[in-house]
């Protein structure tokens, strides 16, 4: 980098060697999700150090820190993510068709774990970016709100 930017270099050489580790591990980096989470993961790991650096009195390298976690979820936010809202509507739209199918069978009750495997099954979801928390979340409230 000839800008000398040195804050966005050593995040860039970081998630390079995280990317390096990974790819020699059984789960290496395939998809922007992994790579997402990869960030986070490190954005994580600077608020940890921002705390320790804040009891050790370094203002120093808590700015640093600071100024790597803006640059990391500058990166993370570059990952196209589904909306939340569009996630309700898949999901609303999922249970809507599980519980015709379940009357039609006799009754069945819908379980949250039911739905999250079908969410996330190739028809529905499937290999589109969203956060796996966010639709379990998602899931719960809907079958709490149409029971």
């Amino acid at each position: 980098m000839r800008a000398k930017d040195t804050p966005r270099l050593t995040v860039l050489r970081a998630l390079l060697a995280s990317t390096l580790n990974a790819s020699k591990t059984s789960t290496p980096i395939t998809t922007d999700l992994a790579l997402r989470a990869l960030i986070l993961k490190h954005v994580s790991a600077s608020q940890a150090a921002i705390a320790d650096f804040q009891k050790a009195s370094r203002e120093d390298l808590v700015s640093k820190e600071e100024d790597q976690i803006k640059i990391l979820e500058e990166y993370a936010g570059g990952v196209e993510m589904m909306g939340v809202d569009e996630v309700r509507e898949v999901v609303v739209g999922l249970v809507e068709r599980m519980k015709t199918e379940a009357e039609a069978e006799g009754g069945k009750k819908l379980s949250i774990g039911d739905v999250s495997r079908r969410v996330f099954d190739k028809d529905v979801l499937g290999e589109r970016n969203v956060e796996r928390g966010e639709v379990a979340r998602i899931v719960r409230e809907v079958l709490a709100g149409s029971s």
